[in-house]
């Protein structure tokens, strides 16, 4: 952390792509760990309705499904996710598109 800028996103946007690489590298374990630890910041830091907290939830149901979490996915989606990018973002608004097909 003392490399980089002090700002919570830049350090978020530096951890998502850390957890990219370990998606890249199939160390899925612990990108799925990272991804959870993101996710939780971006919530706690912007409110789940801001929409890099929405992409980051939707990031993370890619990822649990890919591990097989279907049920915990769905529930992401569904309680949490959609209703926030509907509220927020629009029904018609790309994300909101993917996340409603994803549920």
């Amino acid at each position: 952390r003392r490399h980089w800028s002090h700002s919570e996103t830049t350090v978020l946007d530096a951890q998502t792509t850390v957890a990219s690489c370990l998606t890249v590298l199939e160390r899925d374990d612990e990108a799925l760990v990272l991804k959870r630890e993101i996710f939780a910041r971006w919530v706690a830091l912007c409110g789940i309705s801001h929409d890099r907290t929405i992409l980051t939830g939707h990031n993370l149901a890619m990822s649990l499904k890919i591990q097989g979490l279907f049920d915990e996915a769905r529930t992401l989606v569904r309680d949490q996710l959609l209703p926030a990018a509907r509220r927020s973002l629009g029904t018609d608004h790309d994300l909101t598109l993917k996340l409603n097909q994803n549920q």
